[in-house]
């Protein structure tokens, strides 16, 4: 576990910003007609604008089939995490989850959105509405001196009260020179379990819930994840840093 110095934090602070920028910029632009291939393509730009770089184009964990061909995931209804670019149309009432990580002046942000394109619906704005709540929840719990598994029991346990699936697997992480570094960041777990969280430790927190499974599957792609029940889903993600004063948002949306 890499502690971050407050001047590395402050110098993390336009990595988070531009990942905020990106996440908002590509919700204002999602319409009915467009792919998950159009989103992923005006994200490549806005990449290359300003001078930073993907750290999922190219990524190829262990799972994957083949290394990964975007610079966003975009997981559409029943797809909960790392939807690939593709052809897919984007239809009216599709709930659709950004997830974008990128690299700028050596440091690296990560952050997750998801919404619904017009008409909504109530069940999909509730669902979209918890999962956000219980990642305003997970960084309240991101205390000095509170542990790891405080962060995982107020996520999953907002997720489990609204009778949502809660699956611990594909959590958050640590975040600093790459997009991945320790400690894990498990959506479920139990209060004063774990490490002792202490300032100077940046993580990305990602709470992703099902509507009506705890259960997922795997595309043959190696690297979609659905629900197993055909069931909507969610996804939020905040990279945040802590500090004796609280957490501080690095990638917060204006």
């Amino acid at each position: 576990m890499g502690l971050k110095k407050p001047a590395e934090i402050e110098q993390m602070r336009p990595a988070g910003q531009f990942v905020a920028a990106v996440l908002t910029a590509l919700q204002q632009v999602a319409e009915p007609g467009m792919t998950t291939r159009d989103l992923d393509a005006y994200a490549h730009r806005l990449i290359g604008d300003a001078g930073a770089r993907s750290v999922y184009l190219g990524y190829h964990p262990p799972f994957g089939a083949m290394p990964y061909p975007g610079v966003l995931c975009t997981s559409v209804n029943d797809a909960a995490l790392h939807g690939l670019p593709s052809e897919e149309v984007l239809a009216p009432g599709d709930v659709v989850s950004v997830d974008f990580a990128a690299q700028l002046d050596g440091w690296v942000a990560d952050s997750a959105v998801t919404f619904q394109l017009p008409p909504t619906t109530d069940d999909a704005q509730r669902l979209i509405a918890t999962t956000a709540a219980a990642l305003d929840a997970g960084i309240a719990a991101a205390r000095v001196g509170a542990r790891m598994g405080d962060i995982s029991a107020a996520i999953g346990a907002v997720g489990q009260d609204a009778g949502y699936g809660v699956n611990p697997d594909f959590g958050g992480h640590g975040v600093g020179r790459t997009m991945h570094e320790e400690p894990h960041v498990p959506n479920l777990g139990r209060r004063g379990s774990g490490q002792r969280l202490k300032a100077g430790l940046v993580i990305a927190i990602e709470p992703w819930f099902m509507a009506t499974t705890e259960d997922y599957v795997v595309d043959p792609d190696g690297w979609t994840i659905r629900s197993a029940d055909g069931s909507i889903t969610a996804h939020c993600e905040h990279t945040i840093a802590l500090t004796d004063t609280g957490p501080v948002v690095l990638t917060a949306r204006t």
